[in-house]
């Protein structure tokens, strides 16, 4: 194996976004490469079980089963003429002076490249609860893999907790699936649920599929609750606390808890790439900046969840959007996508609703115990994060130098958010001016002896 001859166009991420861009470049002529961390391309959305799993694309996909079968082939057909060079199971950890570092089957790999599309998609957006840093505790993107990979439930018992819509879909899943889902707990009150409604109009099939999802969870569903801990014992959860929207207090038995608000924006290549980000108040994240077709920087372009949270169906049409927008700083022709623009401008309509409707737990996370974990990778408590944000300055990357926060593997992932939001109460100040943490290469944890070699998977 050896080093592509010449700087190339490349694809980080082989889901919605990144498949789509693939075929736009292709049937420009570019034979693009495509760095991809999964066994085969589908990304999380349209994750693509094992081979011989006997459970049906029906099964997997529901409704958007047609959909996932189109992109797989599609897909596949490029990577078998030769027109895509796919390079699955390798994680991109690092970008710097136009080469992109990747950890391979064969070990560190550098791929030059003249021009970039990052479509890394996004990962769950979690909130610290007492207790969640314990076994048996997962994301719910964690129960939403294990399910499409294996069908396996994570549980027995199971209770899934947060907002937004990912909460309502993997409970129905499981359901679907013969799991005992006891509890669906969701933070977000009804009445910002109803509010938001008008602007979730604007994709109406999509509010009455998610309709016909919660009926399905019945009075498994409370809206409104406030999480205030998860009880373990050697073996994993035994209860979780919480409290409805009257106050009132109950204690759920169970022997997993899933937790999940809603998703973040998979950006740490983004930021080790150069883009400037800005904090989106609605989405209540760090996202980066672009323009309309995707153009973040020269020769760097985003796509798909990790620039908007836009679902599936945005992820395809930014993929051809930056596609698009590549070809044409080439100096190549590119197709008119003025009608892609505009639906994704609805669907950007409806998403903003979508985040309102399920807002972020910023008044639970702000007050939680001291004594409660909220960076698991390095044990951080958030009465750490109160006291170095009091004693030695209210700004993120001073209180992760200090207290750890986000020194760990995730770099950050899971705690960020929860910490900044600390980080602004103690101070008085807003999320904001907290700032943001500043991406470290490798983006992801890989061995010494991948990292040390010369580059070039030998």
């Amino acid at each position: 194996m050896t080093v592509p001859p010449a700087p190339a166009v490349v694809i980080v991420g082989a889901g919605p976004a990144g498949i789509r861009a693939a075929e736009l470049l292709v049937a420009a002529g570019i034979r693009p490469v495509v760095i991809d961390e999964g066994q085969r391309a589908g990304g999380q959305i349209y994750r693509r079980p094992p081979p011989g799993f006997t459970r049906t694309p029906q099964t997997l996909y529901g409704t958007d089963a047609s959909k996932a079968q189109a992109l797989h082939m599609l897909f596949d057909a490029m990577v078998a003429d030769g027109r895509v060079d796919y390079h699955p199971l390798s994680s991109a950890v690092a970008v710097a002076d136009g080469v992109l570092h990747a950890l391979t089957p064969a070990g560190r790999w550098t791929f030059p490249y003249s021009r970039m599309i990052l479509a890394t998609g996004a990962t769950d957006r979690l909130a610290p609860v007492p207790g969640w840093q314990l076994a048996g505790v997962y994301s719910l993107g964690a129960a939403q893999i294990a399910l499409k990979t294996q069908g396996v439930a994570l549980g027995r018992k199971i209770v899934l907790a947060g907002s937004g819509p990912l909460l309502t879909l993997v409970a129905f899943q499981l359901l679907k699936a013969g799991a005992d889902v006891t509890a669906v707990l969701d933070t977000a009150p009804l009445s910002a649920q109803v509010a938001a409604l008008p602007g979730m109009l604007a994709r109406p099939s999509l509010v009455v599929k998610g309709l016909q999802m919660r009926l399905r969870l019945g009075r498994r569903y409370h809206a409104g609750v406030t999480l205030d801990g998860i009880d373990c014992d050697k073996r994993g959860p035994v209860g979780i606390r919480w409290r409805d929207a009257q106050g009132r207090s109950s204690v759920t038995a169970c022997d997993m808890v899933g937790l999940g608000w809603h998703l973040r924006a998979e950006t740490q290549l983004a930021g080790l790439a150069g883009c400037t980000f800005d904090y989106d108040d609605v989405w209540a994240q760090w996202l980066p900046r672009t323009d309309s077709l995707g153009r973040a920087a020269d020769g760097l372009y985003l796509a798909g969840d990790g620039v908007r949270i836009l679902g599936a169906d945005g992820a395809e049409m930014s993929g051809r959007l930056v596609a698009a927008a590549c070809l044409s700083d080439m100096g190549l022709p590119a197709p008119d996508l003025a009608s892609d623009l505009r639906r994704l401008a609805r669907y950007e309509r409806f998403a903003r609703a979508l985040a309102r409707a399920f807002p972020w737990p910023a008044a639970m996370v702000r007050t939680i115990p001291d004594e409660t974990i909220v960076c698991r990778c390095e044990g951080t408590t958030a009465g750490e994060v109160r006291h170095t944000a009091t004693r030695n300055g209210a700004e993120a990357n001073r209180v992760k130098s200090l207290a750890r926060i986000g020194m760990g593997r995730c770099q950050g992932r899971y705690c960020q958010l929860a910490g900044a939001e600390l980080i602004a109460a103690q101070a008085g100040i807003s999320v904001c001016n907290a700032g943001r943490l500043r991406e470290q290469a490798p983006v992801r944890p890989v061995p010494i002896g991948a990292w040390i070699g010369d580059g070039r998977g030998e």
